[in-house]
């Protein structure tokens, strides 16, 4: 039985750790915060609990699952794994060192993992001894909820590097979409014109809850300020900024400022107890011309990132599905709504534009 190593104990990495699992892998696990070890397998139980309650797994199941975690005190408890999955601290010096340690302990040909939402996986293969077996494998929080995991090469992965992990993670029932090594990949940079040209709407005066009655009109589960109070405003926002500076300040990411206003506030949503709509509800009441100007710059975003290369139609519209719950991907909406439409749309909004905003509204070469 293939052995999965998961560095960082975290609701992340213990989720990590639980799906492969319970999917009958073999799962060793550290974190250098002892509380963190001590807690994970008690966590873990807690995390099964209701599964068990709920019929959906059943005891022995959850046992079996439980049999299958080890936490071992450091990292060199690590060495039989053919898979080391990193989820620690979002720091680039952090994960380089760790995957430099890595290394030293593990088997040559075994694979390096990183779980990062926001870094370049090329950057951290840089200065390893054998950079061909970094990779990256995004997981989506809860991970033993979402099917959705992004997998993302460097131009020197090895491609049965990539293999076998497509293999594993999929044995351990998740949906891989392979992704670009490129800022967001895909669910995150795509995901940005939900939130930006809703909140682009709110700074010109349009009311959160109507922009958000559109989208649940349009079919969507949350609308968009719903669906920041449920992630935090803080969170939103430090994800916006993060891809805002990696895009060198391109308009189509710009933190408007209703957003770091809200932050500001302290209102940050469903964990404060207050936010753009929580916890007020809202209801559906169609607005077609705003759910078509969310559409439009969401897959003219997805046009953009096609003509980067690195992914395809059907992958991005998966990807967003599953790890936004969509109800159609940006290629089923460019479907939905024509070309025509979609152009019009992002002339209108480029007429009305500021200058410096302009280029938000550029069609994307595909369009």
């Amino acid at each position: 039985m293939t052995t999965i190593a998961v560095i960082g104990l975290g609701t992340m990495g213990l989720g990590i750790a639980q799906c492969f699992a319970q999917a009958g892998f073999d799962v060793l696990a550290t974190d250098t915060h002892a509380p963190m070890r001590d807690s994970a397998a008690d966590r873990l139980v807690q995390n099964l609990a209701p599964r068990v309650k709920a019929g959906k797994l059943s005891p022995e199941d959850a046992a079996a699952t439980l049999a299958h975690f080890t936490v071992v005190p450091d990292l060199n408890g690590l060495a039989t794994a053919a898979l080391a999955i990193e989820a620690i601290v979002e720091r680039i010096e952090a994960k380089q060192d760790l995957f430099a340690r890595l290394e030293g302990i593990l088997a040559p040909h075994s694979i390096l993992a990183t779980n990062t939402s926001s870094l370049s996986v090329t950057s951290l293969a840089q200065g390893l001894a054998r950079p061909e077996r970094v990779l990256g494998l995004h997981f989506f929080n809860p991970a033993p909820v979402m099917r959705l995991v992004e997998l993302i090469p460097h131009a020197g992965t090895d491609p049965q590097a990539l293999a076998k992990v497509r293999e594993w993670a999929e044995a351990a029932g998740k949906t891989v979409i392979t992704a670009p090594d490129r800022p967001g990949f895909i669910v995150n940079r795509c995901a940005r014109p939900f939130y930006g040209e809703a909140l682009a709407m709110l700074e010109a005066g349009t009311p959160a809850a109507r922009i958000d009655a559109a989208m649940l009109a349009a079919g969507y589960r949350l609308g968009p300020f719903a669906l920041i109070d449920l992630i935090g405003a803080d969170i939103n926002l430090a994800a916006t900024e993060g891809l805002y500076a990696a895009m060198d300040g391109h308009p189509r990411y710009f933190p408007f400022a209703p957003l770091r206003a809200q932050v500001a506030s302290g209102h940050l949503g469903r964990k404060t107890g207050a936010g753009f709509v929580f916890p007020a509800e809202v209801v559906a009441h169609a607005d077609p011309m705003i759910a078509l100007r969310i559409e439009a710059t969401l897959a003219n975003e997805a046009l953009w990132l096609l003509a980067e290369g690195g992914t395809t139609p059907e992958g991005i519209d998966t990807a967003v599905k599953l790890g936004l719950n969509f109800p159609r991907g940006p290629f089923e909406m460019l479907a939905q709504h024509g070309s025509a439409a979609i152009k019009a749309t992002l002339s209108d909004l480029a007429a009305r534009a500021p200058d410096q905003m302009k280029p938000r509204y550029a069609p994307a070469p595909g369009l």
